[in-house]
Parts: structure tokens; sequence; C-alpha cells
């Protein structure tokens, strides 16, 4: 369990006499800002090169009543809105490497900050660090054209999914829903109403309803979009893996500081088997068991229960 008093308890009394009350400290000691995993973050990224990648993750907190930051959000896990604390994140990927190198937190009640704030914020800490991203990667709730053309402005390229209520035009046609255009497989060029000209494509599922993909890249071909879709699915995989092996919504800490600073934590606790992943081959599962056999062992060496 991720409590102050259990990091407590495993501090080695060897070290320092820790309490539970000293580890919430440290936690609500984190600064505000996400400069600590920039500092982390930036030896693994080709700032020039790779793609950035944004979405958010809802982190489940079903019996929560008095932590700060917890309300309801929708959640692609459980297909449904659930309680929890929702988190922006910017992802740097050269299509192995996954690294996180910004989140914002969402609190529009404290900030007054949508999650398309959050994204353009994001975007434009990403400018000021020197990224030259290939093409910037996102999902359609973040394909409103405020983002769109915040994209254009940063002088970068975006591939994303469209709604399937978004008007397009080809040449002198109305507009018409993009779901109503007929897409050949290479795709089209349209006009999209109040950004401009973009190319439109159609994916196909067996079960599920289609989807539309749409880019400022003139030029791409349906291979190098199912390319950069594949590649996409790397904020995915961070997110599974920040669960799953780093405690991120674990927390159990009522104050929003010592929230934040559990989840800057947990994510620089992935980078740190992001690192040795890159560095060693080492999987995130083996790294995380690594620790738990140390511990196995060390008490069947000394079974202090005994």
């Amino acid at each position: 369990m991720c409590t102050c008093t259990e990091a407590a308890r495993c501090i080695p009394e060897s070290r320092i006499q820790a309490a539970h009350d000293s580890v919430n400290r440290l936690l609500q000691r984190q600064t505000p800002d996400t400069e600590a995993l920039w500092q982390e973050a930036q030896p693994l990224v080709d700032r020039e090169n790779g793609f950035l990648i944004l979405d958010d993750t809802t982190l489940d907190k079903p019996y929560s009543h008095q932590i700060e930051l917890v309300s309801y959000h929708w959640s692609g896990k459980h297909q449904q809105v659930v309680k929890g604390i929702n988190v922006v994140t910017l992802l740097w990927t050269d299509g192995t490497s996954i690294v996180p190198v910004d989140f914002r937190v969402y609190d529009r009640q404290h900030d007054e900050k949508t999650k398309n704030d959050h994204f353009r914020d994001m975007l434009n800490t990403a400018k000021e660090r020197g990224f030259a991203p290939h093409c910037v990667l996102f999902d359609s709730w973040y394909s409103g054209m405020g983002n769109l053309k915040h994209v254009r402005r940063l002088q970068w390229h975006f591939l994303t999914r469209l709604k399937s209520n978004r008007l397009v035009k080809e040449q002198e046609s109305d507009y018409l829903a993009v779901s109503e255009v007929n897409i050949p497989d290479e795709g089209c060029l349209v006009h999209l109403k109040g950004y401009g000209q973009i190319k439109l494509f159609k994916v196909q599922h067996i079960e599920k309803e289609p989807e539309f993909w749409a880019t400022d890249m003139l030029s791409m071909n349906p291979e190098r979009r199912a390319e950069l879709r594949k590649i996409s699915w790397k904020i995915e995989e961070f997110h599974r893996g920040v669960k799953q092996f780093c405690g991120i919504e674990r927390c159990q800490a009522r104050k929003s500081q010592s929230q934040f600073g559990h989840i800057l934590l947990s994510i620089r606790s992935f980078l740190v088997f992001e690192r040795a992943r890159l560095t060693k081959g080492t999987s995130w599962y083996e790294s995380k068991m690594g620790i738990h056999r140390a511990s196995v062992a060390q008490f069947i060496e000394n079974p202090s229960l005994f």
C-alpha cells in the first residue's frame, strides 16, 4: 500500500529515523511544477527528432471521500464516468523510447484551466525547451479548432482523429460531416471548416465504428498514417506502466499538494524503469520483480517473523 506510514516503515533505521509525517512533508515539498521531471527526462530525448504524444488518463479513486483533486471523469478503462484524478501527459517517443516530459493535473475548480488549456501550455513549454518533433499525435478530444491552429502557430505538424460530425468539403461542394464523405483507401484532400486544407483518412473496423484521421501533412500515405497511429499508442503503454509498476493511483494523502508530489515522484520512478529498459534491456516487469525478489531473498535469509 502506498501510504506515508508504510513508506516510513520501509526506511532503514540505520539511515534515518523517519515518521509518516516526514514522508508527507516530503510530498508537500515537491515543487508545484514539472521541472524536476524534465531534468531527468532530458538526457533520454532527441529534441530535434521523434514525436510528441498528448493524452489524459484518470487515476481511479473509487472510495475517496476527502481527497482533494478527486472528481468525476470519463475513464477509457471502464468506459464510463468514474471518481478519480485526471492527469494530462506529454510524452516523447522515437517509436521505441517512452519518455514522459511534462504533465498537468486537471483541477479546473481551482486553476480555471481546461484540458485544452493544458494541451497548449505543455506544447508551449516544449517549444521553449527546443523540441522540434516530426509530428504531434493526439486523440479526437484535443482536435478542436483552437488546438489545431495552435500546433500550426508552433510550425509543427499534427495527426489526430476527428469526430464523425466535423464539417469538411471537397473543392466546390457543400460542407458535409466527415462520416458522409466518400473517402478512398489512399485518403483525400478536403477543406476542414475553420482551419483549411487537410488530408483525411478512414479506418474501417469490423465490429466498431470507423475512425477518421486527419493531418496537415498533405503528402502522407496510408502506410505512414498506420505507422504513426501505432506510435501514438505509446502513451497508452505509459499509462499502463505507470499505474501497474509505479503505484501512481495508490496514494491516500488528502491534500492536493501531497497528491501532486506523489504523481510527480511516480512518473519519475517510471523514468528509472524506462532508462533500465533502454540501457540494459530490462523490462519494467523485471525491474519491479527485481525489487520484490531482493526483499523475499532477504526474508528467507533472515526470517524475522519466526
